[in-house]
């Protein structure tokens, strides 16, 4: 169980917890109403009601539930499955280097097989009582760093990093064709086109922005770093290939690369975050995969 404390100040005593807790402990209302029932705010061990008094100096604690280890529990996995790797851990949060292609989330078509209980077999927990709370998304057919909350109290404080200085990401793309600019922004809104998956460059589609720099370019390809303002679905993808470098083995916006193996080229290369609870530093950084390095190489991948 993980057991996060608070000790009130004078500003606090006369306050009730209804008060004092949603905001010390960065709680939604909704969260701070499960908590509630679940009896797992506390002070001096006891629960609290909500309409309970404070006295400065007190120390409010709010319990957690954690992951439960059992013996025996590691989930197989089938042996074609990417292998994932956990750069960071603990009692908050882990930042995993995804395999690809990984699925980060059960889905209509992807039942098994997903980084959730590969993750719950690497930790020994059972996968039906792993508490798993990816913060930021990748497509099955991206590797590299994701940050994987343990609780959801967690979650809402890294989502709420998203998009902000708290909270960068940066990826590295192989792409078909190379910019016209050696930097640059990419600022187009996306939408969804039809009822399947595939978006688009559309008007009244969602504001998006991608800002991008050339890294290296060889045999008609370039390696393209990209940072990202907004988090539309398929947002890098869309992008560079509406500037006429899709990347390479993108089946949806490109053309597919058999050697990939149903992986495309692109890789969350650099994560950068602050803890949720102690508000340390976490910095990261995951080289881009071989078998992406070379497909800048003339005879790989051919077109």
């Amino acid at each position: 169980m993980r057991i996060i404390t608070y000790t009130t100040t004078d500003q606090d005593a006369g306050r009730a917890v209804r008060s004092v807790v949603p905001r010390r402990f960065c709680l939604g209302e909704h969260a701070f109403r499960r908590l509630k029932v679940q009896e797992a705010i506390r002070i001096g061990g006891e629960p609290v009601r909500a309409d309970r008094i404070l006295r400065a100096g007190e120390i409010i604690e709010i319990r957690l539930p954690s992951d439960e280890a059992r013996p025996g529990s590691h989930t197989s996995l089938p042996s074609d499955v990417p292998a994932s790797f956990i750069r960071y851990q603990d009692d908050d949060l882990l930042i995993v280097s995804k395999g690809a292609p990984l699925a980060t989330l059960p889905s209509a078509h992807i039942r098994t097989s997903t980084l959730r209980e590969q993750l719950a077999g690497m930790l020994g927990v059972a996968p039906d009582t792993f508490s798993y709370h990816p913060v930021n998304r990748l497509d099955k057919g991206t590797s590299g760093l994701l940050c994987v909350a343990r609780h959801a109290h967690a979650q809402r404080l890294l989502s709420g990093q998203l998009h902000t200085g708290g909270f960068v990401r940066e990826y590295l793309a192989v792409a078909e064709g190379v910019p016209k600019s050696e930097s640059g922004t990419i600022d187009a809104p996306i939408a969804r086109l039809g009822c399947g998956t595939r978006r688009g460059i559309r008007a009244d589609g969602q504001h998006a922005v991608t800002h991008y720099r050339v890294e290296h370019t060889q045999n008609g390809r370039a390696l393209i770093r990209l940072c990202l303002d907004t988090g539309r679905t398929h947002q890098i993808r869309v992008h560079l290939a509406s500037i006429g470098c899709p990347i390479v083995g993108d089946y949806l916006y490109g053309k597919e690369c058999p050697q990939l193996g149903g992986r495309f080229a692109l890789h969350s290369a650099y994560l950068c975050c602050t803890q949720p609870i102690t508000g340390g530093h976490i910095e990261l950084n995951e080289p881009l995969p071989q078998a992406l390095a070379r497909l800048l190489a003339a005879n790989h991948c051919q077109r």
